[in-house]
């Protein structure tokens, strides 16, 4: 690995043993050129050899130079109006209103290492040597300010993080109107757009569409990542597979408005953008005042999607998710939610608790309806006092009860929610998201505190403090159940109003970290109604993210592997629901709820004390195999196998480290007759290995399961009755079990 600089030609390489990030510094115009990302090419001396500089009809930034048009300049960080008509990185607007910048190299630093970025989440080293940082600092002296971009490349990841910082070193305001996180020009559009779909409880369905010229995006302007569009995209060449094919990732590490943008110019150059949405968006910068964009990762595979993936899954699951729950064993837990909802009372909490405690689950969580009045959703958010009628002994007691019984507790809170029966709504209006002299749209009886505000983010804290420091409480699942609309902060002056969402989410990382600073060991799941807010943002305060509230085993297949695109399945929420599922009224077997589960952090979310002493069986045995092979599901290589989005199988699986032992999951749809001879080709095993799968007879080598694969069908010679007696159902799965033979 390293970042090598051709002093002669200003040519900055970064490279490891898989990926080439070439730019270098135009010379006359002294800005940004970006030369080459992919797979890694030797280094040299000089790369002006492949230096694109067509005569074109167009406006040239130079009298007598007909090569100095940036509109034909492959640029990393562009800005509009010099001769450049595309949309741009930056914009800033000065005191005469102008918004046309240059800014023009200055200097450059290459650091061992990376640096944290202030108040916001981003990738991290635990050792300087894991990667290199290379700075690149451009000056604009007519508005006096500076630019610093900033490119980090993993050693053994093929990741470059990228961020921008803006600085006033001058003495007139200055408004930041479009800051991006990464802009890239890409030499071509022969590229196939993936990205993520859907609205609450369907979210991250995948979507693919061909680049044609004009702009494609994806975007948030909703206060939060969305159940709309995850905050990724993937451009792939049109014959690129899960497994073989160039692939290029682009992921924002971040929470709230978001835009991932693809412009294809008339000369087939693909623009790639991603970073705060500027829609509504203007940030004030006084003298010596700086402003930082989030983070984007970029991954690039030359080996298909799944590849691309594997990187974000390690990177994501060990470099960006922190503390003591990023590498440690997650509870199995139970949740009440569906089994009670708003209804329940001490008794029948920990009537649930005791019979979890004897099918071997782990941890205990109360949903929501603990606190003031909270009978249904129309009352209480805000004002976290425990509901007495409910719990006679407050949360202090019941948590102490639920450990008697011999499990960890777990507590719900929606903390940037409000109510309007609540003190904190009565007492503090100004407090609350609103427009004044405009009505105020509600979303589920509640409305949206100002987390811009510190104040506001410093009484939340303390609220729930006092029922977290006066508890036994191991874990929190964070909710959040709607966006913000009539944004306006009471707190912000008129100029400045168009900071809101991003000192919005500002205020909720900062929430988080002071709950993690003071509590360190318990584990935050993040939830927003689902998968509104599952984003790599989240994932640096909560290893975890609750992937969507619909529970349906089928409905989730297309759910947990649109997810698994990105996010590690350590960080995918997943529970076994009960039938007729809640969302859906669709009834599946139990063991395909558990086999879907199995595929994600895994737990349950049904009422124990209405199954039977069959189902309770299944779920011990669910439980006892979870507990044995979750440090395989969560650490192992994940490989996609059948697509949920292409027909009504699918399939995936993990595969330890060292290859001697993985898991495939195979699930399929409306059951049929008489069906043709299926096979399961595999991926990721040692082609030398031998292995056996549970429950068969037979071993197989590793070479046979990846070329031939698992015969799904059974051999039924001389077993003319079986065939007969054998039972069909609808939404069956299978579970393989693959271990290395040894003695052979």
């Amino acid at each position: 690995m390293g970042i090598k600089f051709n002093e002669n030609t200003r040519e900055f390489h970064l490279y490891n043993k898989h990926i080439s990030y070439i730019i270098r510094i135009i010379d006359e115009i002294e800005q940004v050129e970006n030369v080459y990302y992919g797979k890694k090419i030797r280094h040299r001396n000089s790369f002006k050899h492949i230096t694109e500089r067509e005569l074109r009809p167009s406006c040239n930034m130079f009298k007598g130079s007909y090569t100095s048009s940036l509109e034909h300049i492959k640029q990393d960080y562009p800005s509009y109006g010099t001769t450049d008509y595309r949309y741009p990185a930056c914009s800033i607007t000065s005191k005469n209103g102008s918004s046309i910048t240059d800014f023009q190299y200055k200097s450059y630093e290459i650091i061992r290492g990376k640096k944290a970025l202030k108040d916001l989440p981003a990738t991290y080293v635990e050792d300087n040597e894991e990667a290199e940082t290379l700075e690149i600092t451009l000056v604009d002296d007519v508005i006096e300010s500076k630019l610093i971009l900033s490119y980090t490349i993993y050693k053994e990841l093929d990741v470059i993080c990228r961020n921008a910082k803006i600085i006033n070193e001058g003495d007139e305001i200055l408004f930041v109107d479009r800051a991006m996180s990464l802009s890239i020009d890409l030499p071509d559009s022969e590229f196939e757009m993936i990205h993520t779909t859907g609205a609450w409880a369907r979210e991250c369905h995948l979507r693919k569409r061909k680049l044609v010229e004009g702009v494609q995006s994806i975007h948030s302007l909703r206060g939060a990542s969305s159940h709309m569009h995850n905050p990724f995209m993937i451009l792939k060449r049109p014959d690129a597979t899960e497994h073989t094919g160039e692939v290029y990732g682009f992921s924002l590490v971040y929470s709230g408005n978001f835009l991932g943008q693809v412009e294809v110019d008339p000369y087939g150059i693909s623009r790639v953008m991603m970073g705060i949405n500027p829609y509504n968006f203007r940030w004030k910068l006084n003298k010596g005042e700086k402003f930082q964009t989030p983070e984007c990762v970029m991954v690039y595979s030359s080996e298909g999607l799944n590849k691309m993936s594997q990187t974000y899954h390690k990177l994501y699951r060990t470099r960006l998710a922190r503390g003591k729950w990023r590498d440690k064993e997650r509870p199995i837990l139970i949740n009440n939610w569906e089994a009670t909802y708003f209804d329940f009372n001490e008794e029948k909490i920990l009537s649930i608790a005791r019979s979890a405690k004897e099918l071997g689950i782990e941890l205990f969580v109360l949903d929501d309806g603990w606190f003031g009045k909270r009978n249904d959703d129309k009352s209480s958010l805000g004002d976290w006092v425990p509901n007495l009628v409910k719990l006679p002994e407050g949360i202090k007691g019941l948590s102490k009860k639920v450990e008697d019984i011999g499990l960890k507790f777990g507590l719900w809170f929606e903390p940037e929610m409000v109510c309007s029966d609540t003190k904190i709504y009565k007492e503090h209006p100004e407090w609350v998201i609103h427009t004044p002299s405009r009505n105020m749209s509600h979303g589920r009886n509640q409305f949206v505190l100002d987390f811009s505000q510190e104040e506001v983010v410093n009484y939340v804290f303390d609220s729930m403090d006092k029922v977290i420091g006066s508890s036994e409480i191991s874990y929190i699942k964070w909710d959040m159940n709607r966006y913000i609309t009539e944004a306006y902060s009471r707190a912000l002056e008129e100029d400045r109003q168009g900071e809101l969402f991003h000192r919005y989410i500002l205020g909720v990382y900062k929430l988080l970290q002071k709950v993690i600073d003071k509590y360190p060991n318990i584990l935050i799941e993040s939830c927003a109604g689902g998968g509104a807010r599952f984003d790599p943002g989240m994932l640096y305060y909560a290893p975890q993210t609750w992937a969507s509230d619909d529970t349906d085993g089928f409905e989730r297949l297309k759910i947990q592997y649109g997810t698994s695109m990105i996010y590690p399945i350590s960080a995918i929420g997943s529970h076994v629901s009960a039938v007729p599922n809640h969302q859906v009224g669709r009834v599946i077997p139990l063991d395909t709820r558990g086999n879907v589960a199995y595929f994600g952090t895994f737990g349950y979310e049904l009422n124990l004390s209405t199954i039977t002493d069959k189902e309770k069986e299944v779920i011990k045995e669910q439980v006892r195999f979870f507990k044995e092979n979750k440090l395989l599901l969560h650490h192992g290589d994940f490989y996609r196998l059948m697509s949920p989005f292409e027909k009504s199988e699918t399939s995936w699986m993990v595969v330890s480290e060292d290859k001697s032992k993985a898991i495939v999951g195979y699930y399929k749809g409306l059951s049929k007759p008489n069906e043709k001879y299926n096979r399961i080709k595999l991926k990721g095993l040692d082609p030398n290995k031998l292995y056996s799968i549970e429950g068969r007879e037979e071993t197989c080598c590793g070479d046979e399961l990846m070329n031939l694969g698992i015969v799904l069908s059974k051999d039924y010679t001389g077993k003319f009755s079986e065939y007969y007696e054998r039972v069909h159902e609808d939404f069956m799965s299978q579970l393989f079990v693959l271990n290395e033979v040894k003695d052979i």
